[in-house]
């Protein structure tokens, strides 16, 4: 990643090669003063084919994610979350290495040793606290693709904002017998809930942040959840051009082309005032 200096703005730039460029389908960014943007680039766990590209967004304790991600297994929902400590514990993506049964299975239990706990629920509507982290019916769905995008802006603690470099962004769900959704013929049960399959839990990708830039911020007028609703306005959406502009498509479109389908669908998931 190349930092450029312009004047008394930052503008970063992405380098990646031509070829894995996809269209995400983003609407305009915005240029959110004091603010800052990370990145994650997703790559997949459990031989998934599963990848993507996340955009972390911070201005005060409003935190925006947006996620386009692919290889996932088609009309099936993903539970996502960020994983790891506020606490200064340092957590990171895991391997095939760390499936210590050896069953061919790099389940969440396993893998959270590496990537740590949940720290956020990244739900579609209603509450993200660890507590929804299998709320199924709340998490974003792929389509018949098995393309997945997401974007939420949620209100955080000064725990998240403090060590948001120390968390982690971690997809949910795999096609163990490739037959296109999930069921207990593939992986059997989730050992973290008997009634779920082992698809429907294990992890499909995980990503960490790779950097910052200050003054670049995507932000939205989208749903808010996990905290106070008089303190979860939603960020309105703003227009920018040139500069800032190049930069933010360039980060938020380094996403490699997954080993399956790779038409990118024109909608996005809608997000929904809910209860959890």
């Amino acid at each position: 990643m190349i930092v450029k200096r312009a004047g008394s703005r930052l503008a970063v730039i992405s380098v990646v090669p031509a070829a894995v460029f996809l269209t995400l389908g983003l609407s305009g960014p915005a240029v959110a003063d004091e603010g800052k943007a990370y990145q994650i680039d997703l790559a997949q766990l459990n031989d998934s084919g599963s990848r993507g590209t996340v955009m972390l967004s911070l201005k005060g304790k409003l935190l925006t994610v947006r996620i386009e991600s692919e290889g996932m297994v088609p009309g099936q929902p993903s539970a996502q979350h960020l994983h790891g400590s506020t606490k200064g514990h340092d957590f990171h993506c895991p391997d095939a290495g760390d499936d210590t049964n050896g069953d061919g299975i790099l389940n969440n239990t396993e893998a959270t040793v590496d990537y740590g706990d949940i720290n956020i629920s990244l739900t579609t509507s209603g509450e993200t606290k660890a507590t929804s982290g299998l709320a199924v019916d709340r998490m974003p769905v792929a389509d018949k693709q098995g393309k997945l995008s997401y974007q939420r802006t949620i209100t955080v603690g000064q725990d998240v904002v403090d060590h948001i470099k120390d968390l982690h962004v971690v997809q949910h769900g795999i096609d163990r017998n490739d037959n296109d959704k999930y069921d207990f013929d593939g992986a059997g049960k989730s050992e973290l809930d008997p009634k779920l399959p082992q698809e429907a839990t294990a992890p499909t990708n995980c990503g960490e942040v790779k950097g910052a830039a200050v003054g670049s911020i995507p932000v939205g007028a989208i749903e808010t959840g996990g905290g106070d609703p008089a303190a979860d306005a939603a960020v309105p959406l703003a227009t920018t051009a040139g500069a800032a502009v190049l930069a933010y498509v360039a980060m938020a479109g380094a996403m490699t082309l997954a080993r399956k389908r790779v038409t990118v669908h024109p909608g996005r998931t809608k997000t929904e005032d809910g209860a959890a």
